[in-house]
């Protein structure tokens, strides 16, 4: 669980609720016709621009990266290749075969390797699924900045057919307190699921796409520099530079290894 974000949501969130009740009830804020302008109309927006698919994907992948720390940290990484460059020096490429780990693209890289492929082949198999990696996290990233950007628009809509009823009815006193609250409680339903959901997961998004490309390289030099029989310790020194200096020097016993 990716608990940074959880509770940057949910804190979000209580505040501007908090900051809501403070002088007023909850059903102060609640509009249902306004918040089925802002829902309903952002997520016909949002058909608009993508398929159904892209929609449903974006919102699976935003649930299991964003809300999970399931990315391996590249000293962990490093230490892990570190060890079967070791192990094929020892055993060749084979010895890799009963390796087990839980990284799904450093398996696929093993794997590719023990089925003896040329080393040509298993590099532009890994390339072509980072580039696929990289292309799923990139559509998931534009469906939630297509929700960020239509949401508020779709809630000025909203405040704009309340601003027309109010107009209307000025000489019916009751009906201009229903209208003026569509009119800006709209907007504050757009902002609301703009500013504090959809743009802070297109954020994040991109956040782990870039720390999933990162790592997806990190493998791929290795696996490439494995597989020319590379040297273990000098492999480590060139993988460092994936690791902040900070990080570098839990990386020294390796490297002096």
């Amino acid at each position: 669980m990716d608990i940074l974000t959880l509770v940057g949501l949910v804190a979000g969130v209580l505040i501007v609720i908090l900051a809501m009740l403070a002088n007023a009830s909850f059903l102060t804020f609640l509009n249902l016709p306004g918040l089925a302008i802002v829902l309903g109309g952002t997520f016909a927006v949002t058909l608009i621009k993508f398929r159904m698919a892209s929609v449903m994907s974006a919102f699976r992948l935003a649930m299991s990266a964003a809300f999970t720390d399931r990315m391996a940290r590249p000293t962990e990484l490093i230490r892990e290749v570190r060890a079967l460059a070791t192990l094929v020096r020892k055993e060749g490429i084979l010895g890799l075969e009963n390796h087990r780990t839980d990284n799904e693209f450093l398996r696929k890289a093993i794997n590719l390797c023990v089925d003896g492929h040329p080393p040509e082949l298993v590099e532009e198999a890994l390339a072509h699924e980072t580039r696929q990696t990289a292309e799923r996290y990139e559509v998931a990233e534009r469906v939630f900045r297509g929700i960020g950007e239509s949401a508020p628009a779709i809630g000025m809509l909203g405040t704009l057919v309340g601003l027309v009823q109010m107009l209307n009815t000025l000489d019916d006193p009751a009906s201009i307190g229903p209208a003026m609250a569509i009119a800006l409680l709209t907007t504050l339903y757009g902002a609301f699921i703009a500013q504090l959901i959809a743009l802070p997961l297109a954020d994040k998004l991109q956040l782990k796409a870039e720390d999933e490309a990162r790592n997806q390289v990190l493998i791929l030099t290795s696996i490439k520099n494995i597989m020319r029989g590379e040297n273990p310790r000098v492999m480590t020194e060139l993988l460092s530079s994936f690791v902040t200096p900070e990080q570098r020097t839990s990386l020294a016993p390796e490297r002096e290894a």
